[in-house]
């Protein structure tokens, strides 16, 4: 047997008469034996300990839909609707916890399903049998790759979702008072993470028309050359859009680097603490602290 060559979003591996016969004749029987095949399929799925995480019912009702756009994509060689609900129960499944080699075991276990039973049908003739899985194997190769392919898509879409969500997390934008923020940092600073930081800083600057921001670097361990040039042009941008900056929490280390690497430390305001920056950044938007005495009452 030999794989024809495919178009994209196309299984119809040729248009020869002989070809499209036999392919109908398959879509004829695998949809005269829908149930008792899709239902072989779940068993199989359940005996496997596949999808765990869902009901036997849900199970069901998914191998329903699995099949049946499995035939549309034999029956008229195109792979787009298919492509469509593969991002769509990926969609549904990945929040449950369902893996990766979940989907691709499901998969196998559907194509060795309809080969059985295509081998239970034309297995005393081995001649249409061959012409049947020529046309059967290589559209069901493109299809399970569909599947697959979507459902790990899907996870590395939702995986770098959550990356995002995590990094604006730990460099949190944060007022503290009127045109004043801080932005507490933690962690390694990567040149990714490090644009990610300086695109919040600006948009918080814009939406809180900030005058003073507060950078505190005390939770940050080490930096390099680049990063540490990243900050300064940081520092640089925020003084673009207004805003000025105080830089808080040096450690000797990142301190020896920023005089390693000839950074003009005469663009940067720095303060020892957050405590301290704090204080530097009230005093220059005019705020002044005022004690109160607390009396008793008589």
């Amino acid at each position: 047997m030999t794989d024809r060559p495919s178009l994209p979003h196309n299984l119809e591996p040729s248009s020869d008469a002989s070809y499209l016969e036999v392919l109908r004749e398959l879509v004829a029987h695998l949809r005269q034996n829908r149930t008792q095949l899709r239902e072989e399929w779940a068993r199989r799925i359940m005996g496997a300990k596949f999808l765990t995480a869902m009901t036997n019912d849900e199970i069901l009702a998914e191998c329903s839909a699995v099949y049946d756009n499995y035939l549309g994509a034999l029956e008229t060689g195109s792979i787009e609707a298919l492509e469509a609900y593969a991002r769509d129960l990926s969609e549904r499944i990945i929040p449950r916890g369902v893996e990766t080699f979940e989907v691709v075991g499901i998969v196998l276990l559907l194509r060795d399903v309809l080969a059985r039973s295509l081998f239970a049908k034309y297995g005393a003739n081995q001649q249409v049998l061959t012409r049947v899985l020529d046309a059967y194997e290589p559209a069901a190769n493109r299809i399970a790759n569909t599947v697959a392919v979507g459902f790990v898509q899907e996870r590395e879409r939702i995986i770098r979702q959550q990356q995002e969500a995590i990094r604006e997390l730990s460099t949190p934008v944060l007022p503290v008072r009127e045109r004043l923020l801080i932005l507490p940092i933690i962690g390694i600073i990567d040149p990714q993470r490090s644009r990610q930081l300086t695109e919040q800083l600006l948009r918080g600057i814009r939406v809180n028309r900030a005058r003073v921001v507060v950078m505190d670097l005390t939770g940050v361990p080490t930096v390099d050359a680049a990063v540490a040039n990243h900050l300064v042009q940081t520092v640089e941008a925020a003084r673009l859009v207004g805003a000025e900056v105080i830089v808080t929490g040096l450690s000797p280390e990142l301190a020896q680097t920023l005089v390693t690497i000839a950074v003009d430390l005469g663009k940067m305001a720095t303060v020892g603490d957050l405590q301290g920056g704090i204080e530097v950044a009230e005093k220059l938007l005019g705020y002044k602290v005022v004690p109160i005495s607390l009396q008793s009452d008589p």
